[in-house]
């Protein structure tokens, strides 16, 4: 059964850090757009943002609900990869033991 179960493991994990990657890229994205670095008037531009919103605005908007309102900082990115952090030791230590079967 181990044999199965850890590659399963290890693409879920593969996946969450290329999700921690969009979450950093789309963190930095913004602080650049509010800092007037990044013209949002340039399609190139605008196309990856969009795409960028898209991947993380569905996870960003249940976490926004619960967080206080601190002016102009959006602590959801942290919330997000505290959490995929959490996801992946668990899931490392869920690979570990299975190994061992």
């Amino acid at each position: 059964m181990g044999g199965f179960l850890v590659p399963i493991v290890q693409s879920i994990i593969a996946i969450l850090n290329i999700y921690w990657w969009i979450v950093i890229l789309s963190a930095i994205a913004s602080w650049l757009i509010a800092f007037g670095v990044i013209n949002t008037y340039n399609r190139g531009a605008a196309m990856v943002l969009d795409i960028l919103y898209r991947l993380t605005e569905p996870v960003y908007r249940p976490i926004r609900k619960f967080l206080p309102n601190v002016g102009g900082l959006d602590l959801s990115p942290i919330i997000v990869l505290l959490i995929i952090w959490f996801a992946e030791m668990e899931l490392i230590q869920f690979a570990y033991y299975v190994s061992r079967l």
